[in-house]
């Protein structure tokens, strides 16, 4: 096993009224993760004139900063990251990303951020078809559309990826995490 902790799209654009709950709770998980010495890869979605996410469902927001941009309280610890990965997808698995999780050999990919039913989801099926173990960190994720769409998006993960792949973080392996502050 070689676990790696995905942050994904912690970003300004994200983190709305419905989705700022979960701030706190991935900025203790990245905190306690790096504290035990663990690789983090955070992900940030940049979207681009032209897109299929622009041109196909009329959204054409994260083009340019400040939406683009981490979330303030996880500056420090995006710093310390063992990588940071811009991408135009909902998924890290772009060539450059894909080549990058080869290269550290991250077997165990345990993933959290924005959103669950959109690239959290991606990220964990995605994983699931490369023969990785994706882990979905359930009370670290969320999403801007709200409770429903987080609840949605943990739905269709059980059945893509299977029920016990989506754990909360009291059931991270103890020694992933350092203890409490």
């Amino acid at each position: 096993m070689s676990p790696v902790l995905i942050v994904v799209d912690m970003q300004n654009g994200f983190v709305r009224e419905k989705s700022a709950h979960v701030v706190p709770k991935v900025v203790d998980l990245v905190d306690r993760w790096q504290a035990a010495g663990g690789d983090t890869l955070f992900t940030r979605y940049i979207n681009y004139p032209g897109s299929p996410f622009e041109r196909l469902i009329n959204w054409s927001k994260l083009q340019t900063q400040p939406e683009i941009d981490f979330v303030p309280e996880l500056t420090q610890y995006v710093a310390r990251a063992t990588a940071v990965l811009d991408k135009p997808i909902y998924t890290p698995f772009t060539e450059e990303g894909a080549s990058l999780i080869q290269r550290h050999g991250w077997t165990d990919l345990y993933i959290c951020g924005l959103a669950t039913e959109s690239c959290v989801l991606k990220t964990a099926v995605d994983a699931f078809e490369r023969d990785l173990t994706p882990w979905i960190i359930e009370d670290a994720s969320g999403s801007h559309a709200g409770q429903e769409a987080h609840d949605a998006g943990v739905l269709v993960a059980g059945r893509f990826i299977g029920r016990g792949q989506i754990i909360d973080m009291a059931r991270v392996p103890a020694g992933l995490l350092a203890a409490k502050r």
